[in-house]
């Protein structure tokens, strides 16, 4: 087997278990109970910011920043992320189905699309634009519009997704310039932990053991999938994997289902597939139009050959 294609069964695999522990990740964070919100937050990025300041600690480069102007990426990624997972785990907490919650924050690569308008000045095509408006067309079965407080969370659910949108957007911009996976996700961890843990303090509510077992757990799943999808990355371009990570849905109901006893509705599940056709959609769509562009390469090089 070439060492391409090697690649990209592995990107997938990785990807996978980036999905699987994200889902697990919103198991364990429901699971926990009625729990102060940033009591949640803190252990979902605390075990992720220790593995990863011992994985620097001991790497070549340690801390180093490559860039000076990468610093206000770092943070700008960093706190959106941080007000994203806020958005994410209220919709968890409050929404009454992980895989709801779980598809509304897996907008992301469609707000990407916008906010690389943005940040990166690029310009989406017409194709993209229009698998957009599909995905936020699936997005309003998911939540469903309805003029009460019940609305609340599923709002707050499609914001998680602007905010991950948003930042990976950012972390795009730090890949251009040269900015090492682990720092990102470091800086974004450290920060976000210091950021909940005065609030944590100030509201800690005790814990049983099983509330303790279920954040250890939420945060160990939560460092695994970042892990994960960090190495998918390395593994293979996005384009060809990213819409892989949609499984998580899938993992998100499997669990409601057995541990939560959640039933999508069907309006939801619709959504689900609305959103999720729009992600392979468009990930057919940037496959066929890098296969065009290599094409049309290859030929404009051999024209030049030939004139030469």
């Amino acid at each position: 087997m070439r060492s391409e294609a090697k690649k990209k069964i592995y990107g997938i695999l990785f990807i996978l278990g980036a999905a699987l522990g994200f889902a697990l990740m919103n198991l364990f964070v429901s699971l926990a109970g009625d729990l102060p919100l940033m009591q949640k937050v803190f252990f979902r990025n605390f075990f992720a910011t220790v593995i990863v300041f011992f994985t620097l600690v001991f790497s070549k480069e340690k801390f180093r920043i490559h860039d000076k102007s990468c610093i206000l990426w770092l943070f700008l990624r960093a706190g959106i992320g941080f007000l994203g997972v806020v958005l994410n785990f209220y919709a968890i907490d409050h929404i009454g189905s992980i895989s709801d919650a779980s598809i509304l924050n897996k907008l992301s690569p469609f707000f990407a699309i916008l906010f690389s308008v943005f940040l990166m000045k690029e310009k989406p095509t017409i194709p993209e634009i229009i698998f957009v408006l599909i995905a936020f067309a699936g997005a309003m079965l998911v939540v469903n519009p309805r003029f009460d407080m019940d609305i609340v969370p599923a709002i707050s659910g499609f914001l998680s997704g602007a905010c991950a949108g948003f930042a990976y957007t950012c972390v795009r911009v730090l890949g251009k310039k040269g900015e090492r996976n682990d720092l990102i996700i470091f800086v974004f961890s450290a920060f976000s932990s210091l950021v909940s843990l005065p609030f944590m303090i100030a509201y800690y509510q005790p814990m049983t053991g099983m509330q303790w077992l279920y954040l250890v757990l939420a945060g160990l799943s939560a460092a695994g999938g970042q892990f994960f999808i960090t190495a998918a990355y390395k593994q293979a371009p996005a384009k060809e994997i990213a819409v892989f990570d949609y499984a998580q849905v899938l993992f998100a109901a499997l669990l409601g289902f057995l541990f939560l006893g959640q039933i999508p509705k069907i309006l939801s599940i619709a959504g689900y597939v609305v959103i999720i056709g729009a992600a392979v959609g468009n990930c057919i769509y940037r496959l066929e139009k890098t296969k065009r562009e290599a094409q049309k390469n290859k030929i404009s090089q051999k024209n030049n050959i030939e004139s030469g």
